[in-house]
C-alpha cells in the first residue's frame, strides 16, 4: 500500500474515533503539513465518506452521519471484540438479529480482514468451546426491536400485537392489538422483555419480544412511575407468573442473605410478620423471611431448600413437606452408610 493511500486509511480510522480533530493535530498524527490533510480529507469526501468541517477556534475535521456506512477500521483488538461479540450473542440468543443477520455480519467483517489478522481470529474462534447448551433462538426482529426502544427512550405509548404462551391472541380489541406505556427493555437469560403498564388491563406486564409481531410508537407521552427500575419489574413478573405450585416457606435469616442464594426470577423474598414462633421457629431473636415461589413440578425444591443451609418451616403445600422428608430420610442413610432398600 502506497503511504498516501495508507495515511488517508490512518486519517480515516482517526476520524472514527470519534469527536473533533484540530487540522494540527492530525498533522501531528499522519506527520505531514495541513496543507496535506486537507488534500487527504478531500479524498475521503470523493469516496464519498461523510467528512463534516467544524469552524471556531475549537474547530477541525469529524465525521457526520452519512446514508452508508463508511470504511470501517478495526485495530485488530476490536476486530476481535466485534466478532467474539457476535459469536456470543449468537450463543446466548441475545444477538437482536432476525434469521442470520449475526452470520452474515460476521462472515463481512472477516472478508476485509487482513489475512494475517483473519488467520489469527479464525484461531480463536476455532479452538473456543463452550461449557453450555446454545440456547434456543428468541430473537427480537428489529422491526420490533428499534419501535419499543424508541417508545422507551422517548416515553412515547406502544401499540404491539402480542401472542402469550398458550398460543392466544392478546386481549383487548378483535384485533388483538393492546396499548402499552412501556418502562425499560431488559435482556435475561437469552430473551428480551419490555415491561410496561397495559392499558388495556389497567395493570403492569411484562412481555417478551420474541412474541410481539408487531409494534408501533403511537402520539403522545407518558410519565414513568416510580418505583422499582425495569428489571426488577421483569424478575419479579418471572417469579410471580402462574404455575402449578404456589409455594411458600419461612426461612431463618435476613433478605439479603436469602436472596444471595435464591435467584429474584424465582422468588420473592420478604420479612415475616413474626419470629417464627409456634411454625416451627426457635423463637430466638433471628428474624424470618417468608419466601414464594410457583412451580410446575415439587421434586426439585427439597434440595434448593436444604442448599440454604438455613433453618426453615414449610407453609404450603403439604405435599412438599412429604418430599422434604423423603430427603432427610435418604441424607440419614447416606451418612450411615445404609444402602437404599430396594423396590
Amino acid at each position: 500500500m502506497s503511504r498516501p493511500v495508507s495515511r488517508v486509511l490512518t486519517l480515516l480510522e482517526l476520524l472514527q474515533s470519534g469527536g473533533v480533530r484540530t487540522v494540527a493535530e492530525l498533522a501531528d498524527r499522519l506527520g505531514v503539513g495541513e496543507r496535506t490533510v486537507r488534500r487527504y480529507v478531500d479524498h475521503l469526501v470523493d469516496l464519498d465518506v461523510p467528512v463534516e468541517s467544524v469552524r471556531g477556534r475549537y474547530g477541525g475535521y469529524r465525521l457526520a452521519a452519512g446514508h452508508r456506512m463508511p470504511p470501517l477500521m478495526l485495530t485488530d483488538d476490536e476486530a476481535l471484540a466485534v466478532l467474539l461479540g457476535l459469536v456470543a450473542g449468537r450463543r446466548t440468543g441475545i444477538t437482536a438479529a432476525a434469521g442470520t443477520a449475526g452470520e452474515t455480519a460476521a462472515a463481512k467483517v472477516r472478508r476485509v480482514l487482513p489475512e494475517r489478522l483473519r488467520d489469527r481470529l479464525d484461531a480463536v474462534l476455532d479452538s473456543l468451546t463452550f461449557t453450555t447448551a446454545p440456547t434456543g433462538s428468541a430473537a427480537p426482529d428489529a422491526a420490533v426491536l428499534l419501535p419499543v426502544a424508541d417508545a422507551v427512550r422517548h416515553h412515547r405509548p406502544l401499540a404491539i400485537r402480542y401472542t402469550g404462551g398458550s398460543g392466544a391472541g392478546s386481549g383487548g380489541s378483535g384485533s388483538g392489538e393492546r396499548t402499552v406505556y412501556p418502562y425499560g427493555l431488559v435482556a435475561h437469560a437469552g430473551r428480551w422483555y419490555v415491561t410496561g403498564r397495559d392499558l388495556s388491563v389497567g395493570a403492569d406486564r411484562t412481555f417478551r419480544l420474541d412474541r410481539i409481531h408487531g409494534a408501533r410508537v403511537l402520539p403522545g407521552t407518558f410519565e414513568p412511575p416510580p418505583g422499582p427500575g425495569p428489571a426488577e419489574r421483569v424478575l419479579t413478573a418471572l417469579a410471580t407468573a402462574p404455575y402449578r405450585h404456589e409455594v411458600t416457606v419461612r426461612v431463618r435469616g435476613t433478605a439479603e442473605e436469602i436472596r444471595a442464594r435464591l435467584p429474584r426470577s424465582l422468588a420473592v423474598v420478604a420479612a415475616a410478620d413474626d419470629d417464627g414462633e409456634g411454625k416451627g421457629g426457635e423463637g430466638n431473636g433471628e428474624g424470618w423471611c417468608r419466601v414464594e415461589i410457583r412451580a410446575e413440578r415439587l421434586d426439585w425444591l427439597p434440595g434448593l431448600l436444604a442448599s440454604l443451609d438455613r433453618p426453615f418451616v414449610v407453609e404450603r403445600p403439604d405435599e412438599l413437606r412429604g418430599l422434604v422428608a423423603d430427603l432427610a430420610g435418604r441424607l440419614m442413610d447416606a451418612a450411615r452408610g445404609t444402602a437404599p432398600p430396594r423396590d
